[in-house]
Order: structure tokens, then C-alpha cells, then sequence
């Protein structure tokens, strides 16, 4: 046995195989586009752009890449346009927790913005009640498959709207079935988190937990609101926090107060690496700052954000990432373990997911190489 050996870079079949865990994760983004051609024709949506799946699959991903954050916004149109009964929440649910079952996802904090299903009658209570449904049914079809998923769900509130109370609320009653946190998204410009102080100080005298969208579009100043107004446990993306880092390219680096405050802190970022590439956070994956963020050791995790719009998956996200930084599967383990520290559920909990779960699977598929030895 050799260093050398237990650095190898994994196969595509490896990084599937692999046990890997997701905290940002949009639950209207990832539909299954067959689903979505099918629920339009039940629920009566008839603006489907396409209504071939794989002409449709084809045009949202046409759309996210275009640069144009008109056509970006439209693609969720139509997501939550087919969104609106029970029943189309609960079969959404249920796919989005077997098709990450299947992609070697064991653990998944998915989120959904409860105001954005009620068009067709439906009260917030049955939105959430939904959707958890559904994630349970999901977690039983993948363990029915020979897969093992667990799905908390993060109710989301939208920072341009003015419900953030209510469904900081609402988080709260249904925190012990099955919804693990809150979060607020949309334009970071013009809608700071500040807005939502309210929402923030009910959360934090509930002892409850919550992540914030900041650092994605509007950089540092959102960072800061979000940490040091706010109190947030996790940031949503975070990634501008290079901007507080100098880095000559010569080995010398400079972190900024604020970004020291997030290294010496542990605060997780949630980076999406191929999301920030659509959105022009980063304009490439060599040039993406998760690079340098692994090498200084923020508490950095890996996920997918709308798999759909960005056509991606865990496995493709690392996949991208071992390709573009030579990664192994220890440095897959190390952002895996991140994000299982860095989950809202209990701390035992988390302590069994990665004790039992994530440190065995990587240990097995590290042993293979010895075996080819």
C-alpha cells in the first residue's frame, strides 16, 4: 500500500458510487423533464415552451446558459406553474429524493419556497405536508432499489416578498417532521437580508437553524449582513467571498477580516460550481475559487443547486472537479464530511452519517485500489 495508491483519482463509476451529501439543493429545480410535460397535461399548464421532454430538457438548459437572467428566471416559471396540487408536490418530492438516492446522494437538505405553490388553493400547511410526503415515499422507493437516502426539507422564503415571519414560522412547527431549517432566495441586489431581521430573531430565539443566499451575485456586503446582522449557520453559495482573499499567484495569500472570520469560524459555504458558471460568479472550473477555498480549508461543500438548469448532478459536479484539480477521493471525502458537519440535523445523527455511513463507503472503495495492486 502506497500513498500514491490511495490518492489515485476515481473513475466516473467511483464518484457515483461514493457516498456524498448536499445542502443546496432547489426543489423546483430539478424536476425530471418527462415529469414536468406530464404534469402540464394534468393540471391544465398549457405555457410549456416545448412539450417533447428531451426538447424541453434541451431548452432549459438552453435557457440557463443564454445569460440572459430573464430567460434563467423563466425556466422556474414553469417549474412551479406545474407545482401547484398535492399530488404534483408529492410525485416532485418523491423523484427528487430517488433520483439523488440513485446518484449515491445519502444525505440531502432540498429547499422549496412554500408561498410560490398556493395558485391553486392550497394552504402553506398542505404545501410543506406535501412535500415531506414526498420525500419519504422517495427515501422508501430508494431503499426498495437498494439505495439509502435521508431528505430534510428547508422551507424557503423569497427575499423580494414579505412572508419571511410566516414561513420562519412555519418552520418551526413542522422542525420535528421533517423540515430542517429555513432559508430566504432571489435577487441578492436590492433585497438585502437585513429586510428579514424579523424572520432571523424568531428563528435564533426558537434555537432553530438557517442558512441565507448571500455571496453569490452581490458579494461581500451581502456576506457580511448575512453573519453579522443576521446570525446565519450556513451561507448559500458564498463564493464572492473571494473577493476578500489576495492571492498573487506565486503561493502568497491574503485573507481579508471578513473572509479570516469565515475560515476561523467554520462557516460552511454551500458553492455550486456549475450554477456559478451560468450566473458569471466564475468563468470556468479552473478558475473556480473552490480551488483555492480547499488548499486554505474553509469549510467548504460541494452541491448542485437546479440540477435541471444546470444539467448536472453530485457525481457530475465532482466529476468536473477531479477533472479540473486532480482530486482524490480523500479530498471527495473531505467535502463530504464538510457538509455532514455542517447539516441541520441532530449532532449524533450526523456523527452515525458519517461514522457509518460516509467514512465505511470511502474506506471500501479506497480498498479496491489496493486489490488492482
Amino acid at each position: 500500500m502506497t500513498s500514491q495508491t490511495l490518492n489515485t483519482v476515481p473513475t466516473p463509476q467511483q464518484i457515483r458510487r461514493a457516498p456524498k451529501a448536499l445542502l443546496h439543493d432547489h426543489l423546483d429545480g430539478g424536476l425530471r423533464s418527462a415529469t414536468i410535460v406530464e404534469l402540464a397535461a394534468e393540471t391544465g399548464y398549457e405555457a410549456l415552451p416545448e412539450t417533447d421532454a428531451e426538447q424541453l430538457e434541451r431548452w432549459f438548459r438552453q435557457a440557463a446558459d443564454s445569460g440572459s437572467l430573464e430567460r434563467y428566471l423563466e425556466t422556474f416559471s414553469h417549474t412551479v406553474g406545474v407545482m401547484q396540487t398535492r399530488e404534483a408536490l408529492t410525485r416532485v418530492a418523491a423523484e427528487c429524493a430517488e433520483d439523488l438516492a440513485a446518484d449515491g446522494v445519502v444525505y440531502a437538505e432540498v429547499r422549496f419556497a412554500p408561498e410560490q405553490h398556493l395558485e391553486k388553493g392550497l394552504t402553506l400547511e398542505e404545501v410543506v405536508e406535501a412535500v415531506t410526503e414526498g420525500f419519504r415515499e422517495g427515501e422508501r422507493r430508494a431503499r426498495a432499489a437498494g439505495d439509502r437516502i435521508r431528505v430534510g426539507a428547508l422551507l424557503t422564503a423569497m427575499r423580494h416578498a414579505a412572508r419571511a415571519l410566516e414561513i420562519a414560522e412555519l418552520a418551526n412547527r413542522y422542525r420535528e417532521l421533517g423540515v430542517v431549517g429555513f432559508d430566504i432566495a432571489g435577487a441578492e441586489a436590492g433585497y438585502p437580508p437585513t429586510r428579514h431581521l424579523d424572520a432571523f430573531e424568531y428563528l435564533k430565539r426558537e434555537n432553530n437553524h438557517f442558512t441565507i443566499h448571500a455571496g453569490e451575485a452581490f458579494g461581500l456586503p451581502s456576506i457580511w449582513q448575512a453573519l453579522q446582522w443576521c446570525g446565519a449557520d450556513r451561507l448559500g453559495h458564498g463564493v464572492r467571498i473571494i473577493d476578500d482573499i489576495q492571492d498573487d499567484g506565486t503561493g502568497s495569500v491574503k485573507l481579508g477580516r471578513l473572509a479570516s472570520y469565515v475560515r476561523d469560524k467554520r462557516i460552511p459555504l454551500e458553492l455550486c460550481p456549475s450554477s456559478n458558471l451560468q450566473t458569471g460568479a466564475a468563468p470556468s472550473y479552473e478558475e473556480h475559487p473552490i480551488g483555492l477555498l480547499r488548499r486554505l480549508h474553509f469549510r467548504a461543500t460541494v452541491n448542485t443547486d437546479n440540477r435541471l438548469m444546470s444539467g448536472t448532478s453530485m457525481s457530475q459536479e465532482f466529476e468536473h472537479l477531479v477533472r479540473t484539480f486532480h482530486y482524490t477521493l480523500d479530498d471527495m471525502q473531505w467535502f463530504t464530511v464538510n457538509a455532514m458537519k455542517s447539516s441541520f440535523i441532530p449532532f449524533d445523527e450526523r456523527l452515525a452519517m458519517i461514522n457509518d455511513v460516509i467514512k465505511p463507503g470511502y474506506a471500501e472503495l479506497k480498498s479496491e485500489w489496493l486489490f488492482r495492486e
